[in-house]
C-alpha cells in the first residue's frame, strides 16, 4: 500500500465522492415523478439485476446478506427517500445522514465491547449540537419529521455497517448486490400498502426518460460504481489516505442542492454544517494528529 495518494487516484476518489454527494440532487429529481419506496424497490431491483449474474453470490450467511439488504434497502434508503419527498431538503439531507459515524460507534460499543476514547466523544457532542441547530431552525424545506427520518436512516446505515462488519464479505460489491434481493420485496410490499397500486402505476406511467436515468444512475452510477472505485482505492492506499475524502461527501451536497435547486444556505445552516462536519473530522482524522505530534515531541 502507498500513502501517498497519485494525482489520477486522487482524482478518482475526487470522483466518487462527488457522485456521492451529488447524488441527493438526482433523488429529489427522481422523487418528482416516481413514490419514495416504489423508486427504493426499484433502485435495488437494478443494483441486483444484472449484476446477480456476473458476480458470485459472496461467502457469508444468507441471514447476515438479509440483515444488510433490510438495514440499507428498507431502513437506509427507504426512510431516506420518504424524508427527501417533501420533509427535508437535499443538501440538509446529505450532511444529517453522515451522523451515522456516530451510530455506528454507539452500536460496536453495545455489540461488540468497543471502547469510546474522548475526543470520539467530543466529536459527538459537536455533530449533536450541529443537528440540534438544525432542529431549532426547521424552515419549512427542513422540518422535524424529516429531520427525524434521516437520523433513523442515519442509524440504519450503522445497521447494515456492523451487519458487514461481521460478515466479513470478500468482495464489497457483491455483498451490495446480493444483498439487494433482499431488500426488493419488503419494499415492494410497502410501496403497495403505503403508497397504493395507483400511486404506483400512475408513477412508472408519468415517469421519462430522465427519471429511469436518475434510478439507473441510483443503482450503477451511485452504487456499483462508487463502491467499486472506493474499494479499488482502498486496497492500494492506507484507509487514512483514503476515507478522509468522505467529508466531501456534504460539501458536494449542499453545493448541488445550492446551485442545481436553489436552496438556500443562511448562516445557520452554514454553523450546522460546520458543527457536523468538524465532528466527522475530529472523529476521522484526531487519530493521525495525535500520533503525529507524538512521534514529533519524540523526535
Amino acid at each position: 500500500m502507498h500513502a501517498a495518494l497519485p494525482l489520477s487516484h486522487f482524482f478518482l476518489a475526487l470522483a466518487v465522492v462527488t457522485i456521492w454527494g451529488t447524488n441527493f440532487v438526482v433523488i429529489k429529481f427522481a422523487l418528482g415523478g416516481l413514490p419514495p419506496l416504489l423508486f427504493a424497490a426499484l433502485r435495488f431491483s437494478l443494483a441486483l439485476i444484472p449484476a446477480m449474474f456476473f458476480l458470485p453470490r459472496p461467502a457469508v450467511k444468507w441471514w447476515n446478506l438479509a440483515l444488510y439488504g433490510i438495514f440499507i434497502g428498507v431502513g437506509q434508503f427507504g426512510l431516506l427517500y420518504i424524508a427527501m419527498n417533501g420533509h427535508i431538503s437535499p443538501g440538509i439531507a446529505s450532511l444529517v445522514i453522515q451522523t451515522q459515524v456516530f451510530f455506528t460507534i454507539g452500536l460496536s460499543m453495545k455489540l461488540d465491547r468497543e471502547r469510546v476514547r474522548p475526543f470520539q466523544w467530543l466529536a459527538l457532542l459537536l455533530a449533536t449540537v450541529g443537528v440540534a441547530n438544525i432542529l431549532m431552525h426547521t424552515d419549512g424545506t427542513t422540518t422535524p419529521l424529516g429531520l427525524a427520518l434521516v437520523l433513523m436512516a442515519s442509524f440504519s446505515w450503522a445497521g447494515g455497517n456492523m451487519a458487514a462488519k461481521h460478515g466479513r464479505p470478500e468482495s464489497m460489491l457483491a455483498y451490495v448486490v446480493w444483498s439487494s434481493a433482499f431488500a426488493i420485496p419488503p419494499l415492494f410490499a410497502l410501496s403497495l400498502a403505503v403508497e397504493g397500486w395507483e400511486a404506483a402505476l400512475a408513477g412508472i406511467r408519468q415517469s421519462d426518460a430522465l427519471t429511469w436515468a436518475a434510478v439507473a444512475w441510483q443503482s450503477w452510477g451511485n452504487t456499483l460504481f462508487g463502491y467499486v472505485a472506493w474499494g479499488w482505492l482502498l486496497a492500494r492506499h492506507p484507509a487514512a489516505t483514503i476515507t478522509p475524502m468522505a467529508l466531501l461527501v456534504p460539501v458536494f451536497g449542499m453545493g448541488a442542492s445550492a446551485l442545481l435547486l436553489g436552496e438556500a444556505l443562511p448562516a445557520w445552516k452554514l454553523v450546522s454544517a460546520a458543527l457536523v462536519m468538524t465532528g466527522l473530522a475530529m472523529n476521522l482524522l484526531w487519530p493521525r494528529l495525535h500520533a503525529g505530534l507524538a512521534r514529533i515531541s519524540k523526535g
